[in-house]
């Protein structure tokens, strides 16, 4: 690996250039039926909610100088973690094609080439991206990222100057439903981070700017989307920038927002593979994912992610939630067996808690009530567990 430390501006830059993503924006439009209030009041409350589990899973790694899938280790043991290694791979994977799929219509949407193009174009840009590599990317990252910035700023200020909302019609969001996709895409993000932190100079401080970087231009990025749908009445982001005149300019957004949130599921599939093997080189991996993901982009219908960011929900949530409860309040912090049945049938507990959750209509969700209730099952077991040895 390489030795170079990131800074806090860099960890910040990384944590940017993941938020500016298409995804986002297109998950923002569902909120559009709720009204702007109500809406913007679901999107904040799901990014409290999901940058804090955000924070506190990206300073387990920062502090252990861990990767994310060997913080699992933690607590599930060397091969009980390899279940979470897999599982994060294959959902890296299929971010990996939803990105780039959703990146290539929108371009193709603004310059039409074809949409295969497209694919086969930002899958190109994100091999690059990831031969340069995470510590070497400066300037180039700092340009783009102010790039990105700029155009983000004028892609606002066209919604937004529309003045007056529209009658949105369409099949109804409850207000925890909306929470709960709100929390779901920094919930994704929560195996990923600690391949960014543990290689932080100052961890803490690092961590805590990339939480708060990310929360808030993903924040931005959903309001893009719902404004959109209430002020343009147009879902499509490639035709609300054709309207607005921003042809090269809506592409580079397009282009470049792709690339640098794409980047990071592709290097992190890389690090988690490495977890598996120490033979297993994690850059070339991630190549091979990003390949991979462009051929998935191709020729799968990949257009609604609703599911998709459920399912990563209830794998990763309760996966967190152990590794908190292990790390800042039970105090474990390194390898106990190679693999934890204890802690795994925790897990799995809380998988169906957070399923049986999803029919149920809270107002805050359903993985802050899964969390909280592993991780006090966790405490709970171990507690029993030390009056069972004395």
């Amino acid at each position: 690996m390489e030795e170079r430390r990131t800074s806090v501006f860099e960890n910040g830059l990384i944590w940017f250039g993941a938020a500016v993503s298409l995804a986002e924006i297109l998950t923002g439009t569902y909120f559009a039926p709720l009204g702007f209030t109500k809406g913007l009041f679901a999107i904040v409350i799901g990014h409290v909610i999901g940058c804090a589990m955000l924070f506190f899973a990206g300073l387990i790694g920062g502090k252990a100088r861990k990767s994310a899938m060997e913080t699992a280790k933690m607590s599930f043991g060397s091969k009980g973690a390899w279940l979470f290694s897999a599982l994060n791979i294959l959902q890296l994977v299929g971010w990996t094609a939803i990105m780039i799929y959703d990146g290539a219509l929108a371009a193709n949407g603004i310059f039409d080439i074809g949409n295969w193009i497209w694919c086969i174009v930002i899958g190109a840009w994100i091999v690059l991206w990831i031969m340069i590599g995470i510590n070497n990317l400066g300037k180039v990252n700092t340009v783009a990222m102010g790039a990105l910035f700029v155009l983000t700023i004028l892609l606002s200020f066209v919604i937004f100057g529309k003045g007056s909302a529209l009658n949105i019609s369409g099949e109804g969001m409850t207000f925890g439903a909306a929470v709960e996709l709100s929390v779901a895409m920094p919930l994704s993000w929560l195996p990923l981070i600690s391949d960014y932190t543990r290689e932080a100079k100052k961890p803490v401080k690092a961590t805590a700017v990339s939480a708060v970087t990310y929360g808030v231009v993903s924040c931005w990025m959903y309001i893009i989307g719902m404004g959109a749908a209430i002020f343009t009445g147009e879902s499509d982001v490639a035709q609300i920038m054709l309207k607005a005149g921003l042809g090269l300019a809506g592409l580079l957004i397009i282009v470049f927002s792709t690339v640098t949130t794409t980047f990071l599921d592709a290097y992190s599939a890389g690090i988690s593979s490495e977890s598996l093997s120490v033979k297993i080189n994690g850059k070339w991996v991630a190549v091979a994912v990003t390949i991979i993901g462009t051929v998935g982009a191709i020729f799968l219908p990949l257009a609604d992610i609703t599911d998709f960011l459920y399912l990563i929900g209830s794998v990763f949530a309760p996966m967190i939630a152990i590794q908190i409860a292990d790390f800042f309040l039970l105090k474990q912090n390194t390898e106990t067996s190679a693999c934890n049945i204890r802690n795994l049938m925790i897990w799995l507990v809380g998988f169906v808690v957070y399923r049986l959750l999803m029919r149920v209509d809270l107002i805050v969700g359903n993985t802050l009530p899964d969390m909280l209730i592993t991780i006090a099952l966790c405490v709970a077991v171990s507690k029993m567990r030390r009056k069972d040895r004395t």
